[in-house]
């Protein structure tokens, strides 16, 4: 079933070879790396938006290396007990968890407002649906979904209520207050803890939250690691450059990673 939408005219896509087409023609090819780019420059305010090539690699040099597998097992595990057919994944990245997920529904969107990290994501698995576009106008049907994830991305509420089914399902991960809090405390003046509970609020009068649970590991970094993390994070460029550089020239740093997943229900 084809789930897309043309992100100009709002009409169902189909796949013809390799180009999306619309019934007013409005056409998309599919770029050789297996991803289709449905952001329009009329919905672009910047040329190159999302992350940039820079945090997209360590990111993708960071999660290969397992110090977030718990997650993605978690994430998985849930999938499996909810037993749905599709699944939209806002904010793929460079596919970590997308790939993990798809395994688990028989068919699986991943969308990303950044291209560099869409195209790294396609050469990952070919049976995702990849999809360079923004959440300000989800690339899918209305009322199509089971599920969507966002994982560490914005949450775009009135365009997932939009693209989900009733009853269907929103899986949101957010770090949980303790999360890498040692690592702030060397790259900040003052930390503030995290608040996943602003997400509660946020969504509580369109969905029902069915279960929050913590998931929580320990890992020691080296030094090319540690920077890895960083880049891959907002501390890149909102912690001082003297704190930053201090941490990295640490032979090993030890962290605690800390992970609110919250599983929503549509009302």
């Amino acid at each position: 079933m084809n789930l897309l939408m043309c992100p100009v005219c709002r009409q169902a896509l189909v796949l013809i070879d390799k180009t999306w087409q619309c019934e007013l023609k409005h056409s998309y090819d599919v770029a050789k790396q297996g991803y289709v780019n449905l952001h329009v420059v009329q919905h672009k305010h910047s040329k190159n938006p999302g992350d940039t090539p820079e945090s997209v690699d360590a990111r993708r040099q960071f999660l290969s290396a397992g110090f977030y597998q718990p997650l993605q097992e978690a994430v998985v595990n849930i999938l499996q007990d909810l037993q749905v057919d599709n699944l939209l994944d806002i904010g793929c990245g460079e596919g970590y968890y997308t790939d993990a997920m798809q395994k688990k529904v028989m068919q699986c969107i991943g969308v990303d407002i950044a291209k560099n990290a869409v195209q790294v994501a396609a050469k990952l698995n070919k049976a995702v649906t990849w999809v360079v576009g923004t959440g300000a106008t989800l690339p899918v049907l209305d009322h199509s979904i089971d599920i969507c994830t966002s994982l560490f991305s914005p949450i775009p509420q009135q365009e997932i209520l939009r693209v989900l089914k009733s009853k269907a399902y929103l899986l949101v991960v957010t770090p949980a207050p303790q999360h890498l809090y040692a690592m702030r405390e060397a790259l900040f003046d003052e930390v503030k803890p995290h608040d996943p509970q602003k997400f509660v609020e946020q969504l509580q009068a369109d969905f029902e939250l069915i279960e929050q649970p913590i998931v929580e590991s320990d890992f020691t970094l080296d030094q090319q690691q540690l920077k890895n993390l960083i880049a891959m994070t907002p501390y890149a460029y909102k912690a001082k450059a003297d704190k930053r550089l201090a941490l990295e020239q640490q032979q090993q740093t030890t962290l605690k990673a800390s992970f609110q997943i919250y599983l929503f229900q549509k009302k």
